[in-house]
C-alpha cells in the first residue's frame, strides 16, 4: 500500500510537469497555429535568470521565483514580437522551422554567453523535503507541484472564462477573423497567449530547478519534445487535451518501470511512446478530439 501511494504521487509529479509545460505549448498553437518549440529555451531562460539575479542582487527563493515567472513572461512574450510575428499567418511548415531554428540559436547563445556543462543553482532545494505520515515517506516536492499545477490550470480556466482577454483568445481560437471584426486587437490576443504560456513555463522551471539544482542550455528541450506528445495524445490546440495527455504520459512512465524489471529500465521511453502510439492509432486527432470520417483523398 505504501509502495503505491508513493508511485501514485511520482505519477502525478511527472505528470503535472509535463501539463504545465504542454499547456504553455498548447495555448499558443489554439489561436496561432504554431507549435513553438522554443518553449524549452524559455524554461532555460528562466533558470539563467535565476543564477544571475541571485549573483548579483539577493538570494531570497521567494524573490527569485518571483524573479523566475517575471523573466520567463518577458522573454515570451518578445518572442512572439521579434521572432513569430512575421511568420503569423504562415503554413505550418513554417512557424515550424522558425520555431526550430529560435530554439536552436537560444541554445547556443546559452552556450556562448554562459557555460556547457550545468551551472549549481540550489537556491528553490528547499522545496524538495522528505517528509514521512505513518510507514509512507513522499517528497514535499512532489506534493508542491502537483498542488501548484492544478491552481494554475484552475485560475487560467477562471481567467478564460471570466475575464474579456481570455474570452477573446478562447473565441480566437475558434475564428480569429471573427475576433478582429469585433474590434479586439490581434497582437493584444497573441501576446496574452505568449505572456500565460511564459507564466507556466515560468512555473515549471521553478520545479524543475528545484529537482535538478542546476541549470544548462539544454535543461527544457526534453521537456517540450514529451509536452508536444502530450499535446499530440489530448488534441493539439485542445487546453483539457494538453492536461489530460500530460497527465496520462506521467502515469504511463511510472507504471512502465514499475513493471519492467530493472535490467529493461532502459526501455521505459520506448515502451511509453509505443502505448502512444497505439493510442493514436486509435483517436488519430487526440483523445479529445471528436471522431471524424476523414473520406477518401482525392
Amino acid at each position: 500500500m505504501d509502495y503505491a501511494i508513493q508511485q501514485t504521487l511520482n505519477a502525478l509529479s511527472f505528470g503535472a510537469e509535463y501539463a504545465l509545460i504542454a499547456l504553455g505549448l498548447a495555448i499558443v498553437f489554439s489561436i496561432m497555429g504554431l507549435v513553438n518549440f522554443a518553449h524549452g529555451e524559455v524554461v532555460a531562460f528562466g533558470g539563467y535568470s535565476m543564477v544571475i539575479v541571485s549573483t548579483l542582487l539577493t538570494n531570497s527563493p521567494w524573490i527569485l521565483m518571483a524573479g523566475v515567472l517575471i523573466a520567463c513572461v518577458v522573454a515570451s512574450v518578445a518572442l512572439e514580437r521579434v521572432a513569430f510575428r512575421t511568420v503569423r499567418g504562415a503554413d505550418l511548415t513554417t512557424g515550424l522551422l522558425t520555431a526550430f531554428g529560435v530554439s536552436i540559436i537560444l541554445q547556443n547563445l546559452f552556450l556562448l554567453l554562459g557555460s556547457p556543462r550545468p551551472m549549481a543553482a540550489t537556491q528553490f532545494i528547499f522545496l524538495d523535503k522528505t517528509l514521512t505520515f505513518g510507514s509512507v515517506r513522499v517528497s514535499s516536492l512532489q506534493i508542491y507541484e502537483t498542488l501548484a499545477t492544478f491552481v494554475a490550470i484552475g485560475i487560467l480556466m477562471t481567467f478564460l472564462r471570466k475575464t474579456t482577454l481570455g474570452m477573446a483568445m478562447r473565441a480566437a481560437s475558434l475564428d480569429f477573423e471573427m475576433v478582429r471584426l469585433c474590434g479586439i486587437r490581434a497582437n493584444r490576443v497573441i501576446a496574452g497567449a505568449f505572456a500565460i504560456s511564459g507564466l507556466l513555463a515560468g512555473l515549471a522551471c521553478i520545479f524543475i530547478m528545484a529537482r535538478r539544482g542546476s541549470v544548462q542550455p539544454h535543461m527544457g528541450f526534453d521537456p517540450v519534445l514529451v509536452a508536444f506528445v502530450a499535446c499530440v495524445i489530448g488534441g493539439f490546440g485542445s487546453l483539457p487535451g494538453a492536461v489530460l495527455g500530460g497527465f496520462l504520459l506521467g502515469i504511463a512512465e511510472v507504471v512502465v518501470l514499475v513493471l519492467l524489471p530493472q535490467s529493461a529500465g532502459g526501455m521505459a521511453q520506448a515502451a511509453v511512446f509505443t502505448m502512444v502510439a497505439l493510442v493514436l492509432i486509435w483517436r488519430p486527432d487526440g483523445i479529445l478530439s471528436p471522431a471524424r470520417e476523414k473520406g477518401d483523398k482525392i
